[in-house]
């Protein structure tokens, strides 16, 4: 957007489909953050009902031990399960946080984009009947 020459009233084809792909990249990046967001709070939920334990150097966890249908999550070379869970939710809970914070930044900017084209009030411009503003007068 930066590199078109700004005309104030959008007369360029130019202008109009850059500010268009532009609102509409933004709105795309918007859902993906949020989707990001709730793929890792769905895993986050799902690491914290985890049970751990240490087979052949390698972390297993299953979701429910009574069910021999769960589920079960292999993590080899990982002779310590509970650092592994530990970083795993560091993780998740780190990619929350930078995910949350581009989706707001997507929401601000497509704020903007939308305020800019249709939230724009001119104070001080009256409107004028198109005979009075020509000086002409109908005559009865």
């Amino acid at each position: 957007m930066l590199c078109i020459s700004y005309q104030p009233d959008e007369k360029t084809c130019v202008q109009f489909t850059v500010k268009l792909l532009y609102f509409l990249l933004s709105a795309l990046a918007l859902v993906a953050c949020v989707l990001a967001v709730a793929f890792a709070a769905h895993h986050y939920l799902q690491l914290t009902k985890f049970t751990c334990g240490t087979i052949l150097e390698s972390c297993q966890c299953k979701l429910d031990t009574e069910d021999p249908l769960s589920r079960t999550f292999v993590y080899q070379d990982a002779a310590d399960c509970g650092s592994l869970t530990s970083m795993l939710s560091l993780y998740l809970l780190l990619q929350m946080a930078l995910n949350l914070v581009a989706a707001l930044v997507c929401l601000l900017t497509c704020f903007m984009v939308w305020k800019h084209r249709y939230q724009v009030f001119y104070v001080g411009v009256r409107f004028q009947p198109l005979t009075a503003a020509e000086g002409h007068t109908q005559q009865v």
